[in-house]
């Protein structure tokens, strides 16, 4: 760039002022996208042959007492896929290999980028096993424009206002949630290069998606693409189908697969 051009371009220093000034002023607002993390929130089941994820745990330290006169703290334990959490290229054996693949070692330019919000709530209501496919996708880019590389996308089901077992929705077969087929989850990775893929259900997958070719692929696809899920969001109807920013930063757990977080979307 040269010329009257280059003079005309806000610098970075400019772009960050500008940026504090909006959030200061509330022309950004901040959206949390993330469920509280608390023993009743529920977690992945599988099949009892398998292992199990931990849930949420607290257990006081002292609270201004003969343990901590002083102090108030907590104990906490848990698994890395529990509560609204992000999933590593490591979590699935088609990323295994892959550098840079735990949280630990990610690069942090991808935990922050634009995010495109398509909406399945309708879809979802009507059938708990909804799957999305490259024709809702083509549908959101006909209304909204094409989704740029390096975004991420939610997919919103409404999914999030459940609670309790109403939540898992487990039947004599498995889960049923909704979530993406195969070749939507394949579309967005090789044609727009998205940074990952997030949901309100407690997986990227649907709950039926063992029955899938590949099984899990959203797991499958994503993570051996390199790319990143979110799941367990909250407050997607509180965003805009384009033009909002996703903040995602797990945990810099060593060869961590996977991290609870606190999502933010900084909305205009």
């Amino acid at each position: 760039m040269s010329g009257d051009n280059a003079k005309d371009q806000p610098d970075a220093a400019t772009l960050l002022a500008g940026l504090a000034a909006g959030l200061a002023s509330a022309e950004i607002r901040i959206v949390d996208l993330t469920h509280r993390l608390d023993p009743d929130f529920p977690i992945i089941v599988l099949p009892p042959e398998f292992g199990q994820c931990a849930p949420f745990r607290m257990e006081e330290i002292s609270r201004y007492d003969a343990r901590g006169p002083a102090w108030h703290w907590y104990n906490i334990s848990l698994g890395e896929h529990a509560g609204t959490h992000f999933d590593a290229p490591i979590h699935w054996i088609s990323g295994r290999d892959l550098p840079n693949n735990t949280t630990d070692t990610l690069p942090v330019q991808k935990l922050v980028g634009q995010v495109c919000v398509i909406d399945c709530e309708a879809e979802s209501d009507a059938d708990d096993d909804y799957e999305m496919g490259v024709d809702k996708i083509a549908a959101f880019e006909a209304e909204h424009g094409e989704i740029p590389a390096q975004s991420w996308v939610l997919m919103r089901t409404g999914w999030s206002r459940r609670r309790g077992a109403d939540y898992i929705n487990l039947r004599a077969d498995g889960a049923h949630s909704p979530g993406p087929d195969a070749a939507a989850v394949r579309f967005l990775v090789e044609q727009r290069d998205i940074i990952g893929f997030g949901t309100e259900t407690v997986g990227t997958d649907t709950g039926q998606a063992v029955h899938a070719d590949p099984p899990y692929p959203a797991h499958y696809i994503l993570h051996g693409a390199g790319r990143y899920g979110l799941q367990c969001l909250a407050n997607l109807d509180q965003l805009p189908p384009t033009g909002a920013v996703l903040v995602a930063a797990p945990l810099k757990i060593r060869q961590g697969t996977g991290s609870p977080l606190r999502v933010l979307a900084l909305v205009p």
